[in-house]
């Protein structure tokens, strides 16, 4: 008797399936990168909706106050029981500038402290900033949400304020701690796409001029960067560096908001 052997053939994909996943695969990948720009995006709008936010903020206490938050006159705090300050320069002397203890003071604390206690007295912006006083103030590694609004790009970035040549500005930047003396210990947590899209929403997109400038200095808050020679924030005064999609993407840079 013959017996008959069947073969069963090995299944595989067809080239049509093939590409089919591979279409699919390319798809996610894609949407996923659309994804992630996208939130990218909304980070920067919110931010740029933040700092205008905060100007609004404090032409309402300016007007409801007669006077700037921080600022504002030692007298005039007392009798809206806000916190205490001693009216010297630098402690609510009502000239107009945000200083830290003494005019044109890079430290922290007095007036840049007080300016986000008397906006959050009035409940004109999110957030409770109670931690500072009219005195040099040491800001501990992992309370600086206790003292300074943290920027809604994230990535460890936080909105301080302070004034140089007669003018106040916001900066945004990566604080990680001050010492007791006042001193910031900064990091560069923005990227030069991020600067780039802020200040090109608000202002002329170049670094170096405007109302919206970069900064890489991390010694001080108030020093704009020396553009001559180009740096890791900003590749000349009319360009940040995002030349490539690595220099763009990669932490490098401060930015800083002139007041309005």
């Amino acid at each position: 008797m013959t017996q008959t052997r069947t073969t069963a053939g090995n299944a595989g994909f067809t080239l049509i399936e093939l590409s089919i996943v591979l279409v699919i695969i390319g798809l996610i990948v894609g949407g996923v990168l659309v994804g992630q720009d996208l939130i990218k995006a909304a980070e920067v709008r919110s931010t740029v909706g933040q700092i205008e936010k905060y100007n609004s903020a404090l032409n309402t206490f300016r007007t409801k106050y007669n006077g700037m938050p921080g600022d504002l006159l030692s007298t005039r705090a007392a009798q809206f029981g806000m916190t205490a300050r001693s009216g010297a320069v630098g402690h609510g002397d009502g000239n107009g500038l945000e200083e830290g203890c003494s005019a044109g003071a890079l430290v922290f604390g007095c007036e840049l402290a007080l300016v986000w206690m008397d906006m959050s007295f009035a409940n004109l912006v999110d957030g409770s900033y109670t931690a500072g006083s009219d005195a040099l103030t040491t800001v501990a590694a992992g309370t600086q949400a206790t003292f300074f609004p943290s920027a809604k790009v994230g990535r460890g970035n936080y909105v301080t304020v302070f004034s140089a040549g007669g003018l106040n500005y916001y900066e945004i930047t990566g604080i990680t701690s001050t010492t007791a003396a006042g001193v910031y210990t900064l990091t560069t947590a923005l990227t030069p796409n991020e600067s780039f899209n802020m200040d090109n929403k608000i202002d002329d997109g170049a670094p170096g001029t405007g109302i919206v400038t970069g900064l890489l200095s991390l010694t001080t808050i108030n020093t704009a960067a020396t553009y001559a020679g180009g740096d890791a924030c900003v590749a000349s005064a009319a360009s940040y560096n995002n030349g490539t999609a690595v220099t763009a993407a990669t932490p490098a840079c401060q930015l800083r908001f002139r007041f309005n």
